[in-house]
């Protein structure tokens, strides 16, 4: 069985205070929840004081992008140095960063090299458009994605990584795919890991699926095989949400 993640991308949400406020509030009832991995993933300025928040529990801080250099002019950006500290994983290749900021295949390839060379964990996200999709080349798109991300990554590494499917046209739409999609893009995702590498290191590799994740359709995502966790958004932002989240998630796979 592998152990469900759930992790929660706050994107450009909440204040430092604000932060801190809010795992305080939700640590005490996560802690119990050990059966599965639970993650936040606050802005970078936020970082330091929710990881002091959570020090000495189980519940793992992740950053929401890095960069793949070490120092240099790259002005705003966060070099995977500097996290290795503060966090336990790193979002890489969102497709808000895909979009917005320029994030091609090779610097999510890139980028999860580095991490994975700091000691830091990657969520590697990938998704389609809504035209892709409509267009029946979802399994393509998103192969191609994954064999982009993970060129030259060893088969060691692959325990401390993590894939997020994510229809783009799914995210903060209040749309999802279906639970019966999802898991069939993401047995053609370990399939891909499968052909790469083999069978044992695809059938151990966490995938999460994200995209309007809420409490009203956890149970559906995590009933499918293939389905071992959400990389959720909004839902992630008020504390009843998330911890009934992680409930839900735990009970799904039998682990309650």
């Amino acid at each position: 069985m592998r152990t469900p993640i759930i992790a929660g991308n706050w994107k450009m949400n909440k204040t430092p205070a604000e932060a801190v406020s809010f795992v305080k509030e939700i640590k005490d009832e996560l802690v119990k929840l050990t059966a599965a991995e639970r993650v936040v993933c606050p802005p970078y300025v936020a970082l330091d004081g929710v990881a002091r928040a959570l020090a000495g529990t189980d519940i793992a801080v992740g950053a929401q992008d890095v960069h793949w250099e070490e120092s240099g002019a790259y002005t705003s950006q966060v070099a995977p140095n500097m996290l290795q500290d503060l966090v336990k994983y790193v979002i890489i290749g969102h497709s808000e960063t895909r979009a917005y900021q320029g994030v091609t295949d090779e610097m999510v390839n890139l980028k999860a090299k580095a991490a994975l060379a700091h000691n830091l964990r990657p969520i590697i996200a990938v998704g389609e458009s809504l035209e892709i999709n409509e267009a029946g080349e979802t399994e393509s798109f998103v192969g191609n994605q994954i064999r982009a991300a993970f060129d030259g990554i060893p088969a060691s590494d692959l325990e401390n990584t993590v894939i997020a499917y994510e229809p783009i046209w799914a995210i903060g739409t209040g749309k999802s795919a279906s639970a019966e999609l999802a898991n069939s893009i993401i047995g053609g995702i370990r399939a891909i890991i499968a052909e790469l590498y083999d069978d044992d290191h695809a059938n151990a590799m966490r995938i999460q699926y994200g995209g309007s994740v809420k409490p009203n359709n956890m149970v559906e995502y995590m009933t499918q095989e293939h389905i071992d966790g959400a990389l959720v958004g909004g839902a992630a932002l008020k504390a009843d949400s998330f911890i009934e989240l992680v409930k839900l998630a735990i009970e799904a796979k039998g682990l309650a």
